[in-house]
């Protein structure tokens, strides 16, 4: 999800300078209920954090602290799991590596939707940003869209070319699983499991920050009898 995408890399000055991979992990149960997993992995720049954490401040702006990251980190997880239809959150960090693993239960997407919106809202400094009023998710028995907000933490254009390349070495997957098959898709990227039943997106970060709408998919289900 291109919102918490946004979220959790704004958390790190640099990230969006660095090789990055993040799966974002979505199941449905029969009831409109499921799990989020979102994982975020940065162990291919560790070196690069390393040294960028070594420093008092970068391009004019203070550098914080691996304490800082990790205190406004857990405040985004506290607040997350209090909210409204949210439960079994669990949060696996790697500050060695920079490997984050967040996961829950959700019992419908839009309590999913609402909660990352919240938790967004406060930890923002711009509180009316009109793309959150966007639902980027939604899902019926048969069909499941998603449409992604243009919501980024860094314009391409302020990112040294050099750090480009990176970028586009790191990618972003996007796994959506039901419990019964899938009939047919929209994003032409997309790929199908064997089970029928789950599809993968998968889009380098560059691109990605270019043009969110790479993972954008209208999923129809097949019908029941």
């Amino acid at each position: 999800m291109k919102v918490l995408l946004g979220l959790l890399v704004s958390l790190f000055l640099f990230c969006l300078s660095s090789c990055i991979e993040i799966i974002d992990d979505l199941s449905f149960n029969a009831d409109g209920s499921g799990t989020f997993k979102y994982n975020v992995n940065l162990s291919s720049s560790k070196v690069k954090i390393n040294s960028v954490l070594a420093l008092d401040s970068l391009d004019g702006k203070k550098v914080p602290s691996i304490s800082e990251i990790e205190n406004k980190i857990n405040t985004v997880i506290n607040s997350f799991q209090t909210k409204e239809g949210i439960s079994d959150v669990t949060f696996e960090s790697n500050y060695s590596d920079y490997i984050f693993k967040i996961t829950c239960d959700f019992n419908s997407l839009n309590a999913l939707q609402n909660a990352i919106r919240s938790v967004v809202k406060e930890e923002s400094k711009n509180r009316t940003m009109p793309e959150l009023n966007h639902n980027w998710l939604s899902y019926s028995e048969e069909n499941f869209t998603r449409s992604v907000p243009k919501l980024t933490t860094k314009k391409i254009s302020d990112i040294k070319s050099e750090d480009r390349e990176l970028l586009k070495q790191g990618s972003y997957t996007s796994i959506t699983r039901f419990y019964r098959p899938i009939d047919n898709f929209s994003n032409e990227n997309g790929k199908i499991s064997k089970s029928q039943k789950a599809i993968m997106v998968r889009s380098n970060i560059h691109s990605l920050i270019q043009n969110p709408n790479l993972l954008d998919n209208s999923i129809n289900l097949v019908k029941t009898n």
